[in-house]
C-alpha cells in the first residue's frame, strides 16, 4: 500500500515515518512544508498544505492509496490571535486535501483533537456532541465537518495531549517540559483542575497506521487510557526520572491568563478503536520508559 503523510517533520509525522518505513509491504511518501528532517531512505516531497496547487501536484504525481493528514496549526493561543492563519492551515488546507483525494480516489485519515469539546465532563466517546471553547477547537471541528460531508473515503482520528521525543523536535511537550525544568532545578506551577488521557506519540502513530491498513471508516478516539491531570503527569514524570517532586507546585487554571480557553475535562474512551482497529495503548509509565530509552 502507498501511504502519504502530511506534516512528516512533526512529532507524530516522524513516528509515522519510522513505523511505516519498517513495514516492507508499504511505500511511504513523506511530505512537509520545510526541508525534510530525514537524512536518507525516505521518499520525501516538499508540500505546503495551504497551497492547493502543491497538494494536487504531489498527490497526482505519487497517487497514494491513503493520505494521513497530521499537518496543522496546533498552538492554541496562536490560533486565537492569528485566526486567518489558523483557518488557512486547519480548515482551508483540508478542503484542498479532500479535493485532491477525490481526484485520485484516496482514503483520507484526518487528525483531530479533544479541544472540539467544552470540557464539562469526560472521558468521552466518539458520539459526544462537540462544543469548542477556542478558535483552535472551532477550526478543527470545521475541518471534521468538511471531511464527514465529503464524497471521499475517510477516517477521523481524535487524540489528546500527545507526548514523546524525536531527534528533531520543533516543539516541546508536557513530559519533556517537566523533565527539563526539574533537571534545571526550576520550580514549576502545574494545574490540577484539568483532566486528560495523555497519548504516547508511538501509540497515536500505531492507531493511525491501523486505520490506514484497514481503510477504516468513521471517527476513532486514539489516546491513552489513564485519566490524569497535568499535576499527576508532572508527579509521575518526576518519580520515574527520580527528580525533585518538591519543585512541582500544585495550582489551578484560574491562576493562568491565556488567550484561548481550555476544556477542563476531556479524555477519551477508546473501546471502539480497541474493538475495530485492534488498538492497545501503553500505560503512562510504559510510555515514560519508551521515551527514556530514546533519550539515552
Amino acid at each position: 500500500m502507498k501511504i502519504l503523510i502530511t506534516g512528516s517533520n512533526g512529532l507524530l509525522g516522524q513516528k509515522l515515518v519510522e513505523l511505516i518505513s519498517s513495514k516492507p509491504a508499504h511505500h511511504l511518501i513523506a511530505t512537509a512544508k520545510a526541508k525534510s528532517v530525514f537524512s536518507h531512505g525516505v521518499d520525501f516531497y516538499p508540500m505546503d498544505v495551504t497551497s492547493s496547487a502543491e497538494i494536487e501536484n504531489v498527490l497526482i504525481a505519487t497517487r497514494p492509496e491513503v493520505v494521513i493528514h497530521t499537518a496543522a496549526l496546533t498552538q492554541v493561543d496562536q490560533c486565537e490571535s492569528e485566526k486567518e492563519k489558523c483557518w488557512l492551515n486547519n480548515v482551508t488546507a483540508v478542503e484542498y486535501l479532500v479535493k485532491a483525494c477525490q481526484k485520485i480516489n484516496a482514503h483520507l485519515i484526518h487528525l483531530s483533537t479533544d479541544f472540539i469539546f467544552d470540557g464539562t465532563h469526560g472521558p468521552l466517546d466518539e458520539n459526544e456532541k462537540p462544543n469548542p471553547l477556542s478558535y483552535y477547537g472551532e477550526s478543527k471541528l470545521a475541518a471534521e465537518k468538511i471531511v464527514q460531508t465529503s464524497p471521499i473515503r475517510w477516517s477521523i482520528v481524535r487524540t489528546v495531549l500527545v507526548y514523546g521525543v524525536t531527534q528533531d523536535m520543533s516543539r516541546s511537550n508536557i513530559v519533556l517540559w517537566v523533565k527539563k525544568n526539574l533537571e534545571d532545578e526550576t520550580a514549576i506551577n502545574v494545574v490540577n483542575d484539568q483532566w486528560r488521557t495523555p497519548t504516547l506519540a508511538e501509540d497515536l502513530a500505531t492507531g493511525c497506521y491501523l486505520a490506514a491498513i484497514k481503510k477504516a471508516k468513521g471517527i476513532f478516539n486514539i489516546s491513552g487510557e489513564e485519566m490524569m491531570t497535568p499535576y499527576d503527569i508532572a508527579i509521575a514524570t518526576a518519580e520515574f526520572f527520580k527528580l525533585n517532586k518538591s519543585l512541582i507546585r500544585q495550582t489551578d487554571s484560574t491562576k493562568f491568563t491565556q488567550p484561548a480557553k481550555r476544556p477542563a475535562k476531556t479524555g477519551f474512551i477508546i473501546d471502539k478503536a480497541k474493538r475495530e482497529l485492534g488498538y492497545q495503548p501503553h500505560s503512562f509509565k510504559e510510555g515514560l520508559s519508551i521515551l527514556a530509552g530514546q533519550l539515552r
